[in-house]
């Protein structure tokens, strides 16, 4: 699977502190930070889990995590 084919782990920040990891494609992500831009209430994020219902003008920050390859135990 190509590089940019490849699900991504994003971390999304919401007012209050909470948080939702999610791994989603890079076009939902793409999709999301359209969405905080755009003006949209509600944006569905699909991702590998299942489907959330995110409420944009809730959300602080969206954060993406490498996947770079890790050495040790349990990662």
């Amino acid at each position: 699977m190509a590089k940019d084919q490849q699900k991504q782990r994003i971390v999304i920040g919401f007012t209050g502190g909470q948080a939702l990891n999610a791994r989603v494609e890079p076009k939902a992500h793409e999709a999301l930070l359209k969405a905080l831009t755009g003006g949209d209430e509600l944006f569905t994020l699909e991702g590998e889990d299942g489907t959330a219902v995110v409420r944009i003008s809730q959300v602080v920050y969206v954060r993406v995590e490498r996947e770079e390859p890790r050495v040790g135990f349990g990662l």
